[in-house]
């Protein structure tokens, strides 16, 4: 009787063990889903600003090469022939009118759609009117360069 005593209170101890330990992974596991869960959002949130980083890289070039156009023509003035500095300044205004169309269509198509991100990403209402503001300037500038 005795024998058997102790070996259900050895028994009754494993159980207990078992249950304290199955207890422990279930916390563990729901630490790491979690875990698990928040790097993946993280990857989104990195991704939305590493695409909306293109988006200002796109724009920064596309306003040195019109500031680098509109100034090419004023540069050459009096020293070399005017088709350098119209043909010059041509090429560089077209290359931000470039530039701006390659920085709306990277920005709404560039990269899939992030689901429940931490940060917003730039709204296409205020992004396409900007931009084609900024297309009307490119347009402006051509005029410029070529008026006498």
């Amino acid at each position: 009787m005795d024998e058997a005593s102790h070996a259900k209170n050895e028994l009754r101890r494993q159980t207990s063990e078992v249950k304290r330990s199955t207890r422990a992974v279930e916390r563990s596991m729901g630490r790491f889903a979690d875990s698990a869960d928040r790097r993946t959002e993280l990857a989104g949130d990195r991704t939305l600003l590493s695409a909306e980083r293109t988006y200002a890289a796109w724009m920064r070039t596309a306003l040195a090469a019109l500031a680098g156009g509109v100034g090419a023509r004023a540069l050459v003035k009096g020293v070399l022939p005017m088709w350098v500095g119209r043909a010059s300044g041509t090429i560089l205004v077209l290359f931000a009118a470039f530039c701006l169309i390659a920085a709306v269509w990277r920005e709404l198509h560039g990269i899939t759609e992030v689901r429940h991100p931490d940060v917003r990403a730039i709204p296409v209402w205020l992004l396409l009117p900007i931009n084609l503001l900024l297309l009307l300037v490119v347009v402006a500038a051509l005029f410029g360069i070529w008026s006498d």
